[in-house]
């Protein structure tokens, strides 16, 4: 799941007031403004608590200079927030701050017009210095039929407000798609707000989606914008939507239908208005069917209906284009000395997960070939027998496959995800699904994973099982 981006609309005003009332004067001076004001120095424990995904702007006293609880300067400065001093002299220059150009000074008497003029536009500046440069998106190439058809249904929708449903197998690049329509869009300079509906915690779907008022709930300090509100004028990506609970899928269809929200702590309607792309990769009407997903939001959600073909599908020449296009993002130059029995035996590989498992392969061969300097063999063929081996563990047999639900087979294919990321190491496979080791195992048993070299009976035996 995304966090919510930074905004100037929305941020953290620090205050060390020390013998002056700056803090209650900014308040009022920021009343009805998504500012929270934090008196950093009334008691508070230090460093005060800070939310890194909110812009920050610290409000600073002179007075507090002599006093012993301001203890601040280190903090403000690993944080890079800008400092805005209230003074009768120029501390601007104040070396103990960085960068010395975000620092800037209020008179004492300052209005309530100065303020916002002076706290926006460091929340500005900010906002610049905290924003990551977006990583290039991945390449997205099309030379089978079957992709170069997907692209061109995409191109035809991309430009309205219709809501989109995305289908395909774990790893294929539904996002990509998701991101091609909006790109495509008269809306694309709106946000495109990504998130993984299998990953809001449970009882956190309100404040979540909906935002809530300042005081809303114990720790709500501020007013938050939910992830409605940050999508409104460009697109929302709702993704694994088969994963959303029917409580929160009533929520969700309210809004599709009235376009307006309220926050948690709010009796304030707030309009909405923003594109639906949906992905999953389970059989919503097969949900539908079993009750678990509810009719009427299937059918607001797949007015167009999109499948992205997974890569046997695409062919072993797409294999070989996507491989090459990942190496030279990833590692530019490297593709021109890239040798022909690389590209065939990538050509001949199964990618269970897909184009994301693609990506592990293009990574750990350009690795392995920059610090070699040269396209050793050997050492790229032991890169590909571990994927190979890794492999195995996909197929699923006859009998698992028949009783597993839906609801098994994507746990199933989760924690093969993790088990591929973490070079099949189960310890740290169990550290990053959040569960111990003996836990792994035995969802491993029940779903009959295994790496090569291990048997049912081995897993078994992990397990503290006989048979």
């Amino acid at each position: 799941m995304t966090s919510r981006p930074p905004s100037t609309d929305d941020f953290d005003l620090y205050v060390w007031e020390g013998a002056s009332d700056i803090a209650a004067q900014a308040e009022r001076c920021l009343l009805g403004m998504d500012v929270t004001v934090v008196r950093a120095d009334a008691g508070m424990a230090f460093p005060p608590p800070r939310d890194k995904s909110r812009v920050a702007v610290a409000l600073v006293s002179v007075t507090v200079m002599g006093d012993r609880r301001f203890s601040g300067h280190d903090w403000l400065a690993a944080e890079g927030i800008p400092v805005l001093w209230v003074a009768g002299e120029d501390r601007g220059r104040d070396p103990r701050y960085y960068p010395p150009a975000y620092s800037h000074t209020l008179p004492r008497s300052f209005s309530c017009a100065e303020l916002r003029k002076m706290v926006f536009k460091l929340a500005g500046v900010a906002l610049k210095a905290s924003t990551p440069v977006p990583p290039p998106p991945q390449p997205l190439v099309a030379v089978s039929e079957p992709m170069r058809a997907l692209l061109g249904e995409a191109e035809m929708f991309a430009d309205c407000r219709t809501n989109v449903l995305i289908h395909g197998e774990t790893g294929v690049g539904k996002e990509r798609i998701a991101r091609l329509l909006h790109e495509r869009a008269s809306w694309a300079a709106g946000p495109f707000v990504a998130v993984n509906c299998g990953a809001v915690p449970e009882g956190l779907f309100e404040a979540h989606f909906f935002g809530h008022a300042r005081g809303a709930f114990t720790g709500a300090v501020g007013a938050h914008k939910g992830y409605f509100e940050q999508a409104s004028g460009g697109t929302l990506f709702l993704d694994e939507i088969g994963d959303l609970p029917l409580y929160q899928q009533v929520k969700l269809l309210r809004v599709l239908e009235q376009n307006v929200i309220t926050r948690l702590g709010s009796t304030v309607e707030i309009p909405v208005s923003f594109r639906l792309v949906a992905a999953t990769n389970r059989d919503l009407r097969a949900l539908v069917g079993q009750d678990r997903f509810r009719a009427d939001l299937y059918y607001r959600l797949a007015v167009i209906e999109l499948r992205v073909p997974n890569l046997e599908e695409r062919g072993a020449a797409e294999k070989a284009a996507i491989f090459k296009a990942l190496l030279e993002r990833e590692f530019p130059g490297s593709s021109a000395s890239l040798p022909d029995w690389v590209v065939e035996r990538i050509s001949t590989m199964r990618f269970a997960g897909n184009v994301r498992e693609l990506s592990n392969v293009v990574e750990r061969v350009g690795i392995v070939s920059r610090q070699l300097g040269t396209w050793n063999r050997a050492a790229i063929e032991r890169v590909f027998e571990h994927f190979d081996r890794s492999t195995l563990g996909e197929a699923q047999p006859a009998a698992v496959q028949a009783v597993l639900t839906p609801a098994d087979k994507a746990e199933r294919g989760r924690i093969l995800e993790a088990l591929d990321a973490n070079g099949w190491r189960r310890q740290d496979t169990a550290a990053c699904l959040g569960i111990s080791r003996k836990v792994l195992w035995e969802k491993m048993r029940k779903f009959q994973i295994a790496a090569k070299g291990d048997t049912a009976d081995s897993i078994d035996e992990a397990c503290g099982h006989s048979r």
